[in-house]
């Protein structure tokens, strides 16, 4: 069995649920909107801003501004557009702040990871300043390789391209089996990993996806324990069964 040194993670749908966070925190931001004196149904403006994200990606910087423009004129009668674009913004970020969190034992798993010497990073698709806030909100970066830490926007490599991961290899000196790949996205996260020889694990917690046959993965998981489990019946780390609640 090849000695693991190192396992590296996707971000979003597997150490936190960002999907679940991301809709959340947007209804939030819809319903400030009209609470600042928008004139429309927060139904059907909620609608129109997933379309507005849709078509302009999550990454895009003026969603809401593409929002107003989309709904009809009388819905800002006597309002200042800014006005009720900063109230969402807000709203948004309000959200992140008090409900942006990871899943039960990411936290734990990580601790006891780096106690006993596993390099632990990311691999992770966005924009680098937005995805690096998540792992600072999260309070992950104290665990982290800072030399393990890949994000596209950064290395100009996007998954599902295999280079991301080769250059996470070469910058960590290791083999493709002492590295371990977690994430959700079958086609981004598990294949490419796999056809270089990397181990990978499928957590389906967040996944929207379900792993075709050229997609399945060394390991499938449901939570952080069962992935302690796995890295300590499978693995042989020196882990404790279960994790210990932080303070």
């Amino acid at each position: 069995m090849t000695e693991l040194r190192a396992i590296l993670f996707d971000i979003d749908d597997t150490l936190c649920d960002t999907t679940g966070f991301a809709r959340a925190a947007r209804r939030n931001a819809v319903q400030a909107m009209v609470a600042a004196g928008l004139k429309a149904d927060p139904e059907l403006v909620f609608t129109e801003l997933e379309e507005v994200i849709a078509e302009f990606s999550s990454n895009y910087e003026h969603h809401f501004d593409k929002l107003l423009l989309r709904l009809p004129r009388e819905s800002l009668a006597s309002l200042n557009r800014s006005l009720v674009v900063a109230a969402g913004v807000a709203a948004y970020h309000d959200t992140k702040f008090r409900e942006l969190k990871t899943f039960p034992g990411v936290h734990e798993l990580f601790r006891d990871l780096a106690a006993i010497g596993i390099r632990l990073g990311v691999v992770t698709h966005g924009l680098a300043v937005k995805q690096a806030e998540k792992l600072v909100r999260l309070g992950l970066v104290p665990y982290l390789d800072r030399e393990a830490v890949f994000i596209s926007d950064e290395i100009g490599i996007s998954k599902p391209n295999p280079k991301l991961y080769q250059l996470a290899l070469r910058t960590l000196a290791l083999q493709p089996a002492q590295v371990m790949y977690v994430g959700d996205n079958p086609k981004n996260d598990i294949a490419p990993p796999k056809k270089l020889g990397m181990v990978t694990v499928w957590t389906a917690r967040a996944a929207r996806t379900q792993p075709s046959p050229e997609e399945t993965p060394d390991h499938a998981i449901r939570d952080f324990e069962e992935l302690r489990a796995l890295l300590i019946a499978k693995y042989g780390l020196k882990l404790a069964p279960t994790a210990v609640t932080r303070a």
